[in-house]
């Protein structure tokens, strides 16, 4: 099968990428605007000779119809990621990720592809009055970024309704591993690189939330499209825990081997949006007979074990800022 992978040289589309070409009866159609992506992240995968990169944004839809040619499975994975800043230009969230997502649907129907796997996200599930949250509850919306994801659920299930598309969605919590760029360990990695002394924490440190490494995030996904069979199939990804930012910081010093003083911003969330209690039901998920191989310690340990055996990947985040 040809597949297309939107987000390709991002942090989970290079992975999937990866994880499609270990079958040698498949190529690879990578699209990516290079934003926030990076191409050493696809050199395991350049190296296949099955995998065809092509430079596009997904707003450019002469490309993007262009560029799916061929292609009958399309994983969606490129996305504005950044929740924090989303007051700073509402327009991001919707052009980036709702618009985007239609846009890609359209070009799955011109080019006869009828099966998408999407990466929603938990805090589509808003501050959740159900703790762990399940599949089912419907919360009210805090953040653009999750209003913007559900409304590319909606879009996904249309389609899938009105022209005949099998759909699988992912609500992450946030994936931690190898080649990860953003998040809570590599702003704390690189506040600990420049001052070891001292480590700036919005909030109060004991905002609750759940991390889940890459490679099980990985075998989640591929689990889900195996044995999944609904027209639209809508499933929590993550581990059957939490932990306190505070831990994960504490974890963090650990791995890097330093002490430094912690200062906290104060109040209960770190910005607006920001869900201080994130914990997902995954019994769909686990029902399925996937279970995660890292606990939320290792997973946090080992992406800033990663993040020290390649400061390009921080250097390349922080170049701009």
């Amino acid at each position: 099968m040809k597949f297309f992978v939107t987000g390709a040289a991002g942090f989970i589309g290079s992975h999937i990428c990866d994880r499609l070409l270990e079958d040698k009866s498949c190529e690879v159609v990578a699209y990516d605007n290079l934003s926030t992506g990076n191409l050493r992240f696809l050199e395991k995968a350049q190296a296949t000779g099955r995998l065809k990169f092509i430079e596009g944004d997904l707003l450019d839809t002469e490309r993007l119809n262009s560029a799916m040619s061929g292609c009958g499975f399309v994983f969606h994975f490129a996305a504005n990621a950044d929740i924090r800043r989303g007051l700073e230009h509402p327009r991001k969230d919707l052009e980036q990720n709702t618009i985007a997502t239609f846009n890609v649907l359209e070009a799955m129907r011109q080019n006869k592809a009828d099966k998408i796997a999407f990466p929603s996200t938990g805090p589509v599930y808003g501050e959740a009055e159900v703790i762990p949250t399940p599949e089912s509850y419907a919360g009210v919306q805090t953040s653009l970024y999750g209003a913007s994801k559900l409304a590319c659920e909606g879009l996904i299930s249309a389609y899938c309704e009105g022209f005949g598309f099998r759909a699988y969605i992912f609500r992450f919590v946030s994936i931690l591993g190898e080649r990860y760029p953003h998040g809570h360990v590599i702003d704390f990695y690189e506040q600990l690189r420049r001052d070891p002394s001292k480590l700036r924490i919005l909030g109060d440190g004991n905002q609750k939330k759940s991390y889940l490494y890459i490679g099980d995030c990985l075998n989640a996904i591929f689990t889900i499209i195996e044995k999944a069979r609904e027209k639209v199939n809508i499933y929590n990804l993550g581990v059957d825990d939490y932990c306190l930012v505070r831990d994960s910081a504490k974890w963090i010093c650990e791995e890097m081997g330093v002490s430094p003083a912690f200062e906290f911003t104060g109040g209960d969330r770190g910005w607006v949006g920001d869900n201080p209690f994130i914990y997902l039901d995954v019994k769909k998920l686990m029902s399925l007979g996937w279970a995660p191989e890292l606990t939320i310690e290792q997973s946090v340990k080992r992406t800033t074990r990663y993040l020290i055996e390649n400061p390009w990947v921080a250097d390349f985040r922080f170049a701009a800022e």
